[in-house]
């Protein structure tokens, strides 16, 4: 039984070692097949890896920058009353149109009239005491002084009844600018305060857009520029011009707001919107372009990988603008270099090329 097991244990290992001599020599053949080190010591040639390609020349480039941006009333203002008061008239309906000075709201004044009326009788009494005070001085028959208090009365009475005049104006809120209104929140025969809001007025034609860019651009960037933006739900190209920048950047974002006035005349534009700016600096003559996929970033350098009498050589590039799919190079290539676009994370330098599609 002894021998039997004796046995089968050296077939097994036989077998084990057959195998193992088996794989080293399938290695040893694909090494030689393509071109590797068939073992430590002895010399191979260098594996070729198949690659994409492309060849660097010039192109007109716009250079534009993208932002978000919003847009705004160019004029926007809560109707308020500026005195409590009870709403007796409301003469606007909602959502229409109105021009400056028109009367949208009318408060309960008849208080206010019954004030005026009696400030002017005081002071028509006033008046008349001060004129009987004036004969009785001339012949010395009352003191200077009567005089004088009479007619601080008269001065004091016109003081009240141009204050009461005001407030009886606040109780009409007219229209400060032309616009449109919003929606209504009240009715007639509401009490209102001071923090009430009857409802809002809007200038909508134009408007203002404000958005951001990144601080770089500031120089770039003056008064008078022209924007181009879409909104939401509309495939139509609208325009406008910048006419305020900020002078400070922002410390969080580091970008610089701006704001844009754009016609709306045709009211399709609406205060609230999402709008996708462009705005388009200059043109770029002889901007040299590349795939983006061929820049390698580093810690501290750019580097793409060019072919150099058929093998990979890195170099270091400076980039300027970017596109969707590629990237400007501003140094480091000449019009005419190879730039390799595929497999590089695979090259090391030195090593041997062969291209599957050169662009």
């Amino acid at each position: 039984m002894a021998i039997t097991k004796k046995t089968i244990r050296s077939i097994v290992l036989l077998a084990a070692a057959g195998t193992v001599i088996f794989l080293i020599y399938k290695k040893i053949a694909v090494n030689k097949a393509e071109g590797e080190p068939a073992a430590p010591g002895r010399k191979g040639g260098s594996k070729t890896l198949l690659t994409d390609a492309w060849v660097v020349k010039t192109s007109q480039l716009d250079q534009t920058i993208e932002a978000s941006g919003t847009l705004q009333s160019n004029e926007e203002v809560e109707v308020k009353p500026e005195i409590n008061g009870r709403i007796t008239h409301l003469y606007f309906k909602e959502g229409t149109s109105v021009r400056k000075g028109d009367l949208l709201v009318k408060l309960y004044d008849e208080d206010l009239k019954a004030q005026l009326q009696k400030l002017k009788l005081q002071q028509q009494l006033a008046k008349t005491t001060l004129e009987r005070q004036e004969n009785l001085l001339k012949i010395n028959g009352i003191s200077q002084q009567d005089v004088d208090v009479t007619r601080n009365q008269v001065s004091a009475y016109q003081a009240d009844m141009e204050y009461t005049q005001t407030q009886l104006q606040k109780t009409e809120l007219r229209a400060p600018f032309s616009g449109k209104l919003g929606l209504r929140n009240v009715s007639e025969g509401a009490i209102m305060s001071s923090a009430s809001v009857i409802t809002t007025l809007q200038q909508i034609d134009p408007l203002k857009m404000d958005f951001a860019v990144a601080e770089k651009y500031r120089n770039a960037i003056k008064n008078g520029d022209q924007v181009n933006f879409y909104v939401a739900g509309d495939n139509k190209e609208y325009k406008g011009s910048i006419y305020a920048i900020d002078p400070k950047i922002d410390l969080t974002t580091r970008t610089v707001k701006l704001r844009a006035i754009v016609p709306n005349s045709s009211s399709v534009l609406f205060p609230g919107s999402f709008a996708k700016v462009k705005i388009i600096l200059k043109d770029l003559p002889d901007a040299m372009m590349i795939p983006s996929q061929a820049v390698i970033p580093g810690t501290r350098n750019k580097n793409v990988i060019v072919a150099s009498e058929g093998k990979a050589k890195f170099v270091v590039v400076e980039t300027g603008l970017r596109t969707e799919s590629t990237v400007q190079i501003t140094n480091g290539l000449q019009p005419g270099d190879t730039v390799i676009t595929t497999g590089i994370l695979q090259l090391k330098p030195g090593m041997p090329l062969k291209y599957n599609k050169i662009q």
